[in-house]
């Protein structure tokens, strides 16, 4: 008996059947609070629609809705929480169009943006990256969106509804790469010189943050890793895996914009990689040069010709100006069309 009660893996089976029990209880419980709040919106538009000349006064309803609601059932019914389930379904007039993957907080974070295909890219790379509020917040906050637009200049109609419809596609290289990086995790004042080598070490004291900024499927290997050629060693600022693209991803970090050399440099270790790393299931690694300026037409031909996927991006110590990075969008978006 004492055998039976002691058996590991007796313990591991029951707690891993409590734990799925957990899971589905709360994947069922958010299910339904989704529901309700959609249909408590629809309540409320309905009723409106019904009542034009009480339409008017429609704050004061949902103030008085609030109050009754509130006196009977609790917290969660605060006007603006009511303000919130109307625009749930307004935004969502199709119940089954809402995923049971996300919360009501993260759809109350989603109802904020007006602009419905940035709405839907933060809601399927919510979906797909499995991120948390907080981290849907700040990937709001430092315009990854935009960012994501403004990537190679590329931005144009297909590449919008793209995102809109399937967030990030990690199918080649360059979907992962991003211009700007944002480190304003890292808490370093943007005209306060620092040597690579503190800028790495911040990196990865706030790896957990770093990953979120590169994207989904990122492993971090290590820093610093060795590269010895003819008994002359050289050393890797940092490699990650991407689980996705199944390719290692080496990152050197230059506090000056972008040479020649530096992409020299990084050709010569994704070489290596490729020939001494790599095993037959990797596909080819990708090395990415993270600067903080880059001159466009020196990067085109400093980059161009190269067998290896290297890219060059800028970096920033401050979350950029959204409206600036608009009106950038905009821009390439009415060359576009003038172009077509």
């Amino acid at each position: 008996m004492d055998d039976l009660i002691n058996s590991d893996s007796m313990v591991e089976e029951i707690k891993q059947i409590l734990t799925d029990a957990r899971q589905r209880t709360a994947i069922q419980i958010n299910s339904e609070l989704l529901t309700t709040y959609w249909n408590i919106g629809r309540i409320i538009v309905e009723h409106e629609q019904q009542n034009r000349e009480r339409a008017i006064y429609g704050s004061q309803t949902l103030r008085e809705l609030s109050k009754e609601l509130t006196k009977e059932f609790g917290k969660g019914f605060s006007r603006s929480n009511l303000q919130n389930m109307r625009s749930f379904y307004l935004v969502y007039p199709i119940c089954q169009t809402v995923s049971g993957k996300l919360s009501w907080s993260h759809y109350c974070e989603l109802l904020s943006i007006s602009d419905p295909d940035k709405r839907s890219f933060y809601e399927k790379e919510t979906i797909n990256s499995g991120w948390s509020i907080r981290e849907l917040k700040r990937q709001i906050e430092t315009s990854l969106y935009e960012r994501l637009l403004l990537t190679e200049g590329k931005t144009n109609q297909e590449t919008v509804l793209a995102l809109a419809q399937k967030g990030i596609e990690m199918s080649q290289p360059i979907d992962m790469i991003k211009d700007p990086y944002v480190f304003e995790f890292l808490g370093v004042p943007e005209d306060k010189p620092i040597m690579e080598s503190d800028l790495e070490k911040a990196l990865v004291a706030q790896i957990e943050k770093f990953l979120l900024e590169l994207g989904r499927g990122f492993m971090f290997v290590g820093t610093q890793q060795r590269i010895t050629l003819n008994n002359t060693h050289y050393y890797v600022d940092m490699v990650f895996y991407n689980k996705i693209l199944r390719a290692y991803v080496l990152i050197e970090l230059k506090t000056k914009k972008l040479t020649p050399e530096a992409v020299g440099q990084l050709n010569m270790y994704l070489n290596y990689y490729a020939s001494e790393v790599n095993d037959e299931h990797d596909n080819a690694p990708i090395g990415i040069i993270l600067c903080t300026d880059k001159d466009s037409i020196a990067a085109e031909y400093a980059l161009g010709g190269l067998s290896n996927n290297i890219f060059a991006s800028r970096y920033v110590y401050y979350i950029p100006d959204k409206e600036q990075l608009i009106q950038q969008i905009e821009a390439v978006l009415n060359e576009w069309h003038e172009n077509n």
